[in-house]
């Protein structure tokens, strides 16, 4: 089965073909050149869908896409789908901008969680699948671990033992988190559609 991963980035097509082993038949690609969808939609899944409808129109084959962020309680469930446009500048840029805002944010009211929504769209741009997931925790008060990415070196997951996701081994952060939920709830749906043929 062919499947376009509606994103350029190689990172994240690494990592879901890792976890894409109960799968074997599955032969999973990067958008070609040209993919840059706007992302105008208002919730994680209306993301998604933007970018897995722009991924179809491109090749005409089934496509995936995922959208995530953090919300904080805190912040009023702030950056949400904006997370990757939190703070101009790197990811660590973005770290420190909300270890600034929480600053005065005491052990206790810094419950936090990420999402990840993702969407599959057929070749004929129809919408056949939605799914999303959240993976509760809390922030920590300063940047710890060598792993993951954007967010993860000041987000401790609450089924962590107090680790952030940065100091989780990846093979451990990719089972327990928000994508690795939602790509398992794809997985499953597109098994199903397998089993239909």
């Amino acid at each position: 089965m062919d499947l376009v991963l509606a994103t350029s980035n190689p990172g994240k097509l690494r990592e879901l073909r890792a976890l894409a082993t109960s799968m074997p038949t599955l032969n999973l690609v990067l958008a070609p050149p040209g993919f840059n969808p706007e992302e105008t939609g208002l919730t994680f899944i209306d993301n998604a869908v933007l970018k897995a409808e722009e991924a179809a129109r491109l090749t005409g084959t089934l496509a995936v896409a995922d959208d995530s962020g953090i919300c904080v309680d805190a912040l009023d469930g702030r950056p949400g789908i904006y997370s990757a446009r939190y703070a101009p500048g790197d990811d660590r840029d973005r770290r420190l901008k909300m270890l600034a805002e929480m600053a005065s944010i005491p052990e206790g009211k810094r419950q936090a969680a990420f999402v990840c929504a993702m969407a599959v769209v057929d070749g004929a741009g129809r919408v056949i699948f939605t799914c999303e997931n959240r993976w509760p925790g809390v922030l920590a008060f300063a940047e710890k671990g060598e792993h993951g990415f954007g967010f993860d070196p000041i987000f401790c997951p609450l089924d962590s033992g107090g680790l952030t996701s940065a100091q989780l081994d990846p093979a451990i952060k990719n089972e327990l988190s928000h994508r690795g939920q939602a790509w398992r709830e794809v997985l499953n749906f597109l098994a199903s559609q397998e089993a239909l043929r």
